[in-house]
Parts: structure tokens; sequence; C-alpha cells
């Protein structure tokens, strides 16, 4: 069974690069092997039977050598230097192509390839019902184990496996294997409701690009995130409580050019879990394909989790280095118009004139509606009357984020004449007073554009722009220079919304090849480019927070708050932000940080949050008259309070200025 060595006389054993022939012997006893001592340096292998075993720094790794005990009992054993488990790692593997579900049936002997001191490659083939050949691959170095799967044939990736797969075994036993969970948690880098970054080891995870506000799709607030899980031994007591001790890192490795799928899922099953890897029909495989390498690795802490990951990135050249400072307007405090324009909506279903009189908390039905209505309130006027209550209060924000929706139609960006009447005129207002100006950007929305620049549902309805459209990136530039350049519009730069909507589905038809993580990165840089292009100096903010997207945005913005735990209860604003600030500056170190700021669920939580906002990052406010889900009005004392953090915030910058930091 997995996790158990046999214990055999070594004269038994059979070369490692052969099948044995002989009938599995039955042993006379069932006991773990005692843990090899970690190799102080290098990597050392060791036959003991019929089992193989190499050992790292932190670790031993057992797995059978011949191929009847490998078809018997296919786990390679993780031990940590304790000799406590971490996992049996399933030595089988799935990558499914579009119509043709990949099974194993019959696994041959491991085989040691590219040996060296430093390194060594155990190569496990397979017999797949999909593909010519497939072989699972162990690279171990003295740090890490490096886990892949290469294939060689033709076809449209669908789902990919790892840690696990389908098949039958010669033993008779047939469907799904996966890794052993010898671990108690989980620590998961993306915001999710119920809140809860750390969760036990038998709950499912999800990281990625698709996602939104609907059940089961929370997972897109940070769009991609790290591409890592932390396997803790201790469990979390609160939403947002990280255990200290040791965790061991499981981060996936790979250019982002490679990284076609749309979402990487952990999905336990009882007592085990596999990595699933969600490609969609939309990669082809023409020849031989090896899959991002999923790279195990321990970690002092959770924090050192993420910050290892992005060092192998920038190591392997697959995520930059962090950038030099920004021009100082970058880190100007914001006001951005959209918790204000969701107060005045709530106002207006409740049927309050006064902007800040105080009205009935909002029902789970008016929030919805809420949302509907408040674009409409992306209006000059409204703007023109939050700035006003502003500047009554003290509060002198560097940079205006005009939010959704100032453009007749999201694809073309042309702004809405009947909410923004001289938009241009009303940017070189604010240049005029000494602020920039950003525009709110909906990613991926292909209202206005063509078909053929577009990803296109069955019925030849387009859903989502097409980064591999070389006429839908050009008009992407032409727009771009018509909002940012000083001929056009003069705006600053780009709040960038909505990459959570990255298309997703099998059905659908795009460019080949240019799907997923991938895809999401292409579009962004083509925004961020033709940013750069039109005004040097522009900010463009996204909340892609995973390190390979360090050169696709200047600032890292920190997302809508959720609201409960997995209990039912609210988790606080400011402890959700806290974290969220944690993973953003351990994935994009040198980036700067928008802290947000909506929703916020009534006066005395915005208040608790805007206490703390200067401390993580940009303070950014949202609200200058009430808060929209609770319903109370904004007070001079509350303003007060925010303008004291700014004017904290501004002695601190000027002194980090002064020391050149």
């Amino acid at each position: 069974m997995p996790g158990t060595l046999v214990d055999m006389p070594s004269a038994s054993a059979a070369p490692v690069h052969s099948a044995a022939s002989d009938p599995l012997p039955i042993p006379s006893r069932f006991e773990p092997s005692p843990p090899l001592e970690p190799a102080a340096s290098g990597v050392a292998v060791a036959e003991h039977g019929r089992w193989l075993t190499v050992s790292g720094r932190w670790y031993s790794l057992s797995l059978p050598a011949d191929e009847a005990l490998m078809n018997r009992s296919p786990y390679a054993v993780l031990l940590s230097e304790d000799g406590n488990n971490w996992t049996d790692i399933c030595l089988l593997s799935s990558v499914h192509r579009s119509g043709v579900p990949d099974e194993s049936y019959g696994l041959g002997a491991v085989e040691l390839r590219d040996r060296t001191d430093d390194a060594v490659t155990l190569v496990i083939p397979a017999n797949s019902t999909a593909w010519e050949t497939r072989e699972l691959r162990l690279r171990c170095t003295p740090e890490t184990i490096e886990v892949a799967v290469t294939v060689r044939g033709s076809g449209d990736l669908d789902d990919v496996v790892l840690f696990g797969g389908s098949g039958t075994l010669r033993s008779g036993a047939g469907g799904d294997f996966r890794s052993s969970i010898g671990f108690r948690s989980v620590f998961v880098p993306v915001p999710t409701e119920p809140v809860a970054f750390v969760r036990p080891a038998r709950a499912s995870a999800t990281l990625g690009v698709v996602g939104d506000a609907d059940p089961g799709r929370l997972h897109g607030i940070f769009s991609p995130p790290p591409l890592v899980l932390g396997l803790g031994r201790r469990d979390a007591t609160g939403p947002t409580h990280v255990p200290g001790g040791g965790w061991l890192g499981l981060a996936a490795r790979a250019a982002v050019q490679d990284l076609t799928f749309t979402t990487l899922r952990y999905e336990p099953m009882d007592a085990g879990f596999w990595l699933r890897l969600s490609y969609e029909g939309h990669t082809p495989v023409a020849g031989e394909w090896t899959s991002p390498e999923l790279v195990l690795r321990p970690a002092d802490d959770a924090w050192s989790v993420i910050e290892d990951s992005r060092t192998d990135l920038v190591d392997a050249g697959f995520a930059p280095a962090p950038p030099e400072r920004g021009p100082d307007w970058w880190e100007e405090p914001m006001f951005c118009g959209w918790g204000a324009q969701c107060a005045r909506s709530a106002h207006a279903l409740h049927g309050t004139p006064d902007p800040r009189a105080k009205t009935e908390p909002e029902t789970p039905l008016e929030e919805a509606f809420v949302v509907l209505l408040a674009p409409q309130l992306a209006r000059e006027t409204a703007y023109d009357d939050f700035l006003r209550v502003l500047a009554a209060n003290d509060l002198d924000p560097g940079t205006i984020v005009i939010d959704d929706r100032w453009q007749a139609q999201y694809g073309t960006a042309t702004p809405d004449l009947g909410h923004w009447p001289d938009l241009k005129g009303w940017i070189a207002d604010r240049h005029a007073e000494g602020r920039k100006v950003l525009l709110w950007w909906k990613a991926w929305d292909p209202a206005g554009l063509p078909a053929d620049e577009c990803v296109l549902d069955p019925a030849g309805r387009p859903v989502a722009v097409d980064p591999g459209s070389a006429a839908y990136l050009s008009r992407l530039e032409r727009i771009v220079a018509d909002l940012l350049s000083p001929d056009g519009l003069d705006a600053d730069g780009f709040k960038v919304d909505f990459t959570q909507r990255t298309p997703s589905g099998r059905a659908l038809r795009g460019t080949p090849g240019v799907w997923g993580v991938a895809a999401l990165h292409r579009l962004l840089r083509g925004l961020y480019t033709a940013s750069k292009a039109a005004k040097p100096d522009a900010l463009v903010i996204t909340h892609a927070v995973h390190p390979s997207f360090g050169d696709v945005g200047d600032m890292v913005r920190l997302n809508d708050v959720l609201r409960y735990d997995v209990s039912g209860h609210p988790a606080p604003v400011a402890d959700q932000v806290v974290l969220r600030q944690g993973i953003a500056r351990a994935a994009m170190p040198g980036h700067v940080i928008d802290t947000d700021q909506w929703p916020m669920p009534d006066r005395a939580e915005w208040l608790r949050y805007a206490g703390v906002q200067h401390r993580l990052g940009v303070p950014a406010l949202y609200y200058a008259e009430a808060i929209d889900r609770s319903g109370e009005p904004i007070r001079g004392e509350d303003l007060a309070v925010v303008a004291d953090t700014w004017r904290e915030y501004r002695r601190r910058l000027a002194d980090r200025r002064a020391a050149g930091r």
C-alpha cells in the first residue's frame, strides 16, 4: 500500500533499468523503512531491496525500483528530515486530449537520467491511451523535487493531471489515483469567499484567471495570483490566521507564454489529492510537449513559500526583477469614485434625494441592483460633487480614478458624451490643479468590436477580445493613444479591472495557443506597451499578482473586500486586506500597492480600515457622502480621520524620499 516500504533482502532487487520478470514475492513483514539521513550537500541515491531512495538536504524520496513493484504500488514516499511523511506522490498522470481521455495501462520501471552530484532525474514511462509516449519526470536537487509530465503525439490539450491520474494497474486496480495527504492545511494566496487563506488539507482550492462574484467563483480577485500553494503541518484558527512553523511550497514553474491553462486546481478526495491544469482544448500539441514543472520546496513560513517561488521564477528568467521606483505622483493618495457611485445609487433605490441622508441598509437584492445602477453615476456632475465634498474636508487626492463607466462602449472605449460632455477639458482642469486622472478599464469586454477580433461562442457571438488577433492589438494601440496622448484625452493611465473574465470554455473559438494565463499576459502587455508609448510616465494598475506579470503593470490593487468566513461570521476588513498586502509584497516586491476600499459593510469598518491603509500602500478613498451597504452618512469628523491619515502618509513618504528609499 502507498507509504509502506517492503523490507526485502537486497539480493532480490531487480536492476533499476529493467522490468522484473519473476513473480512479486510475498514479504514476511511490512513496515516503514527508517528515513535515510538527508544528504549534507548534493543528492544521494541508494538502492535498498527493490526500492530506490533519493535524498536531498531536507528529504528522502523512496519509490519502487522495478516494474513489477511499480505496477503494484506506484507511489514515491516523501519524508522530511525528521521522518514525517509529507505525501506519497502518485506516479500516475493524465494528459487528456480533446475527446480522448488519457488513462494509464501499465507503468515501466523507473529510469535514472541526467545524474550528477547536484541533481538526478527519475523517469517513469507509462502506456497511454491518448499519446504515443508519456513519461512522468521527477528531478531531484538538494533543495527541490520537480514534477512534470512529457508526452509525444498530436492533439489538443484538455485537462492535465499531476500528482495523480487515471488508469488501470496490472494488479487490476483501476480508476482515479491520487497522492496522499500527510499535511494538515493548505495556504492559498488568493482571496475567496468564504474568507479562508489557510484551509484544511481536504478542502479544494483554485488558482487562475477565471472568476467573478457568483458562487464558487470568487477566486478571481487576484488574476492571476501566485501559482503556488503552501502545505502546512498546523491548522489555522481563523479566516486570516496563517500558522507559523515550516511549510512545503508547491509551485508552478514555466515561462508565462507557456501558461496556457485557465486554472490550476488543488482537488482533494478523502485522504488524497491531485492537481488539475485546465487547458480546455486550446493548446495544440504536435510532437513533444512538457507540462509546467510543479516544484516542491521547504519554506520557513507561508510568506517564504511565495518569495521562494518568485525568486525561482526570476532565476529561471520567467519573471522580471523588481522595478525601479516610479514617478512621485504614483504614490499620491487616490480618490476612486466607485464607492461613492454605489452610495448614490443606493439612495436612489430608497427614493432619498439627499446623498448624505441616512437610509436603511441594503438588502441582498438591493445590493445587486446597486451594482447595476452605479455605472450610470460615472458622470462629470457627480464627480464634481464628490471633489467638492473632499475639498470642504481638507482632502486633497493626488490622483482621481474615474470608474465604471465613462465609456459609451467598453470595447471601443469612446467617452460617453451623456456622462462626460467634455472629458478632455475635465482632465485638463484636474491637471491645472496639480492632479492626475486615471481611467477605469474593463479588460476583455468586446462591446462594439468586430467579431474577427474576438473570441467567439458556438453561435459566433463575441465573448471576449482576442489577444491573439493582430488586428485587435493594433486597435488597442490606437485606442490607448487616443486616451492618453496629449493630442487625445491626455489621461494619465488605467485602473485595470475584470482580468478574471479571461475567456474559458472548450466550445469557444479563439487564436489557437493563445489561452489562459498566457493570453491575459499578452492582453495586458498590449495595454501596457501602448500606454508607455503614449505617455512614458503613465500608471497602469492591475490585480495580476503573479511575479511574471511584473512587466505589464506598475501598481498592484488589492481589489474588492469580501464578507464572511466559513462559519458565516463577518471577516474584519482590515484583517483581510493586511493579508492580501502580504501576498502582494511577497510576490511583487518593488511594485506600488493600491489599497482599494470597496465594498465596506458599515461606517465603523470603513474607518478602521481607513486607519491602516496608509501603512499598507497608497491610501485609496472610495467614499465621500455615505456608505452604500449600511446606508450610514459620512460625517465631517469621519473625513477628518481620513485627512489625518493622509497627512501622516505624506509625511512618511517625504521622509522616505529624503532618505533615498
